[in-house]
């Protein structure tokens, strides 16, 4: 996965953050003002080819002639097809030629369910996308999510096909062969435009002071509506910028040929930023215009009776610098071995209510619906397991008091003294539901202890070697207390490989809340005064959770593997060779 972002944090000081060497960290300051207009994460394309071997044959008098069709599968069940492959005549063992191509999305499990049918004589001059599959003989089918295939180190996944029928029986499925998909993520994935650009004579826009300048660099989709792909630092009181390095994944925009629209704004603190001036130009576009050493004037569409016109302005973008390379992806490091460790961190504070009532945040509903803790392991663990390759998770809770003992802030959630992991999502679930039967809800709220085990574990791995990326699911309902506390460990934990996830549930006010996450440009600073080297924070209330088809955990998922890049690249770690 490749990210667009600058490599200069002056801008956050100017509204309010800290500066810092890294040189792929993006702007939070802006983050709300991109999501607002739809900026949603990054994604990789991946190109799908499959083989099969020992499949059944079905034909008398020659082996039988499979085809192959894919689909993915919706959370609601639906199957949409992918595509099919051609046919390979008389081959129990085939290697088809045709690829499909699908974009990987990390914040969402993507079910494939993949179809291998003997497709009759008769049919054979018929072009594969008209075949009525119905009329065709069933081989086996297999199933798996995306990113089990991306995940392993050759990128390709051997499954059993069994039978449509058996493959949702717990019963053992018979043999009917195997079906190999492989994954190679697109070059366009990995190629990379690093660009300086400065601009001349921008207007005033400020009352007593100059502009505090910013770009965004937006794709133009055939609705016209422009979707940002990438953003630089806001540069406080200058009317003649020059903005730090930006990274631009050529797969973010389509092609160097793509139109895109380069916006400059004037950065304002309650979110309203004004637009100073824009132009439309194409990666190739931007190229011509380094090498020619000129710039381009910025336009202002102005309203001139009923009709808009774009007002020429003084002003100027310069291309200072413009180079092409290829970067390592958030795949390649997966391929290289690297894993994500899921870890979680349960509020028991009395503040929940009784959990044998209804009205309890931890009530287990008898019928089997999650109560709102159950779903934002489900939600977040769903993803994040298929990145770990023992699937063993750390599991604490906080805020109780075990039996026969003190007020614990950090308790092993599986009620052992000696141990802290439980055995995937589903040992998360049954260790939770086991501990409202032997704790007792207390209080306060502090998340400063569970925080510090999370880092120690990351520490430890850290200095064994361990090519291992943390994240760490906070789950509460309330506003923590040891607020400063939290802060210390927050900026002691930004060194580490760690992210962490809070996710708010029920109804109180999480305002303080987001003081821990970065994302209004303000930088934790500990009680010495140090400040965090990156935002390793992010903080929802899941009373938002519903949100259209994804999520917003899932789209606070999708933030990981910028966090996880920003990490390896400022500590220059290569992806080991697959």
């Amino acid at each position: 996965m490749g990210n667009c972002c600058s490599d200069q944090a002056g801008g956050r000081a100017a509204v309010g953050g800290s500066s810092s060497h890294n040189p792929n960290a993006p702007n939070e300051a802006i983050d709300q003002f991109l999501k607002s207009r739809g900026y949603h994460g990054l994604f990789s394309q991946i190109e799908l080819s499959y083989s099969a071997a020992d499949l059944r044959d079905r034909d008398v008098l020659s082996k039988s002639d499979p085809m192959l069709v894919v689909y993915t599968k919706g959370r609601d069940g639906v199957l949409e097809e992918l595509g099919r492959t051609e046919v390979i005549l008389n081959s129990l063992n085939p290697t088809w030629i045709a690829k499909h191509t699908i974009t990987y999305h990390f914040e969402i499990v993507q079910t494939l369910v993949f179809h291998v049918y003997d497709v009759d004589t008769q049919f054979h001059n018929v072009e594969v996308k008209m075949l009525k599959l119905d009329e065709q003989q069933f081989l086996g089918e297999a199933t798996c999510a995306l990113s089990e295939i991306v995940t392993k180190s050759n990128r390709s996944l051997t499954l059993d096909l069994v039978h449509r029928e058996e493959s949702t029986r717990s019963t053992r499925p018979r043999n009917l062969g195997k079906l190999t998909v492989h994954a190679e993520e697109s070059v366009s994935s990995k190629t990379t435009t690093e660009m300086i650009l400065r601009c001349s004579d921008l207007e005033y826009k400020d009352l007593f002071s100059k502009s505090d300048p910013f770009l965004i660099i937006s794709k133009e989709v055939e609705n016209g509506t422009p979707i940002p792909v990438c953003k630089t630092e806001v540069i406080k009181n200058d009317l003649k910028p020059t903005w730090k390095r930006v990274f631009l994944n050529i797969q973010q925009v389509g092609s160097k040929d793509s139109p895109l629209v380069i916006e400059c704004f004037n950065f304002n603190s309650n979110g309203k930023h004004d637009l100073i001036g824009k132009i439309h130009k194409s990666l190739a576009d931007l190229e011509k215009l380094h090498s020619s050493g000129q710039g381009e004037n910025l336009f202002l569409p102005t309203l001139v009776g009923h009709d808009y016109h774009n007002k020429i302005l003084k002003s100027q973008l310069f291309v200072e610098k413009f180079s092409q390379s290829v970067e390592h992806t958030f795949l390649d490091y997966l391929a290289g071995g690297c894993e994500l460790n899921f870890m979680v961190a349960i509020d028991f504070t009395a503040s929940n209510g009784n959990p044998r009532l209804p009205d309890s945040l931890h009530y287990i509903d008898p019928s089997g619906r999650p109560n709102a803790y159950q779903r934002a392991i489900i939600e977040v663990g769903e993803v994040l397991q298929f990145y770990d390759s023992d699937k063993r998770f750390p599991a604490w809770g906080f805020g109780a008091r075990p039996i026969d003992g003190p007020v614990s802030h950090c308790f092993n959630l599986n009620g052992s003294s000696h141990y802290c992991e439980v055995e995937g999502i589903q040992g998360i679930m049954m260790a939770y539901t086991s501990a409202l039967l032997n704790v007792s809800l207390a209080g306060p709220t502090l998340f400063g202890p569970v925080i510090s085990n999370a880092a120690l574990i990351a520490s430890q791995s850290l200095a064994n070697g361990g090519r291992k990326y943390f994240v760490l699911l906070i789950i509460t309902d309330g506003v923590v207390t040891d607020l400063q506390e939290t802060k210390d460990a927050l900026v002691k934990a930004s060194d580490l490989p760690l992210s962490i996830l809070i996710v708010g549930v029920g109804g109180a006010d999480f305002k303080e809340m987001e003081i821990l996450d970065a994302d209004k440009g303000e930088r934790l600073e500990n009680s010495t005064g140090r400040v965090a080297s990156r935002d390793i924070v992010q903080f929802v209330p899941f009373r938002d959770v519903q949100s259209g088809e994804i999520s917003v955990v899932q789209a606070l998922l999708s933030e990981l593997p910028t966090q996880f890049l920003t990490y390896m690249r400022t500590r220059d770690i290569q992806p080991l060779s697959s």
